[in-house]
């Protein structure tokens, strides 16, 4: 991986150009959300996590994606809106990307290269419904669906992945964002 992950060029929701070197020394968990996936109400957990935690050094970081189903079809306005409104959402939102596919995001391609493969919730429920409906990735080391999320050190090293069904307050994910504040 030749560019750091600090350095990938970022869009908040406003438009505003941004990177993720406003967050080096921190502790960040990204999320590829949607507002309108049986997921979304995630957004409650992760709300709550970047409330507990933000004073520790972890920042929950919302990625809005339509790869998944076309339930992210919203303007980076109406997101706002709704993540607001619905989950009082205040942790950094970014403008929609593409995350699977040809024209993957940098950000995606370097979190995937680092991180090929996601940590199981211990159900295949999630899997059974998108197979049920033709929606498993193409490729093994695609994002399996919205709200999947990957854990990245203050150095910006790539250290976890998850599926999306595994939840904010996932005692296994809850212990690795404690192991990636406590080390230095």
């Amino acid at each position: 991986m030749s560019q750091s992950i600090f350095d990938i060029p970022l869009q908040r929701l406003n438009g505003e150009a941004a990177t993720l070197a406003e967050h080096a020394g921190q502790v960040m968990l990204l999320v590829n959300v949607a507002s309108k996936c049986g997921l979304t109400p995630q957004y409650t957990g992760l709300e709550q996590l970047n409330t507990d935690y933000a004073d520790k050094g972890l920042r929950v970081l919302g990625f809005p994606c339509n790869d998944f189903g076309a339930q992210e079809p919203g303007t980076e306005a109406e997101i706002e809106s709704f993540c607001q409104e619905n989950y009082g959402v205040s942790f950094s939102m970014y403008s929609k990307l593409t995350i699977n596919g040809e024209l993957r995001h940098p950000l995606y391609a370097h979190l995937i290269t680092a991180r090929p493969e996601a940590s199981a919730s211990g159900s295949d429920k999630l899997q059974q419904t998108l197979a049920q409906h033709g929606l498993l990735p193409k490729h093994e080391t695609d994002v399996m669906w919205n709200f999947e999320k990957f854990l990245v050190g203050r150095d910006g090293t790539v250290l976890a992945r998850y599926a999306p069904d595994v939840t904010p307050q996932d005692a296994a994910l809850l212990a690795d964002i404690d192991a990636a504040l406590a080390a230095k």
